[in-house]
C-alpha cells in the first residue's frame, strides 16, 4: 500500500507536494518549519499563520465523530472547515486528491468519511477566488462524493523534505 501512496503523491503538482510536506511538518510537529521551509519573509508569515490554525489539530483528532450523531458532526465539521479554508486559501492545494492525502495524515483514517463534505464546504466559500473555487470543486469525482464506504486503513507513507544533495 505504501507504494501506491507514493505513486499518488508523485502525481501531485510540485507546489502541492511541497505544501503537503510542509503541512505535515507543522501539523505533526516533525521539525521547525521556519528553518526548513521559510525561504522568504512571506513564507515565514504563512508558516506562522499555519502554526496558529493547526493548533486545532489535536482537538480535531479527539472529536472525529464516532457515532455519527448530529452534535458530533457539528462540532467536528465546523472546526475542520475553518482549517480547510485556510489551506485552500493558500492556493497550493489544487485538487481533492491532494487535500484528502494531506488530511488523512493530519487527522487519521477515521476522518475520511467527512473529508468530501469539509472540502466542498470550504471550497465553496467566498474566501476562495471564483476561478480557484471552480477548479477545486470540479476535482472532486463523483465516486469520491458518493462513496458508500471508506477504508479504515491508516496511511503508511508520510512524505518528508529531502535535500537536493541527499537525493543525488
Amino acid at each position: 500500500m505504501a507504494i501506491s501512496e507514493m505513486r499518488e503523491f508523485a502525481g501531485f503538482a510540485p507546489c502541492e507536494q511541497r505544501y503537503i510536506k510542509r503541512s505535515l511538518d507543522i501539523g505533526l510537529a516533525r521539525c521547525d518549519a521556519f528553518k526548513l521551509w521559510g525561504r522568504t519573509e512571506h513564507e515565514n508569515t504563512a508558516i506562522r499563520r499555519q502554526y496558529v490554525v493547526y493548533q486545532d489539530l489535536k482537538s480535531l483528532r479527539d472529536i472525529v465523530p464516532q457515532e455519527g450523531t448530529i452534535g458530533e458532526i457539528e462540532r467536528f465539521i465546523g472546526k475542520l472547515v475553518r482549517m480547510v479554508t485556510f489551506d485552500l486559501e493558500q492556493e497550493r492545494i489544487e485538487s481533492f486528491s491532494a487535500f484528502r492525502f494531506l488530511y488523512e495524515r493530519l487527522l487519521g483514517a477515521e476522518a475520511r468519511p467527512y473529508l468530501p463534505a469539509a472540502f466542498c464546504a470550504a471550497a465553496a466559500l467566498p474566501q476562495i477566488r471564483p476561478q480557484q473555487r471552480k477548479v477545486l470543486l470540479q476535482s472532486l469525482s463523483e465516486a469520491a462524493a458518493t462513496a458508500p464506504g471508506w477504508s479504515e486503513r491508516a496511511p503508511s507513507f508520510y512524505p518528508e523534505f529531502v535535500e537536493d544533495v541527499e537525493a543525488a
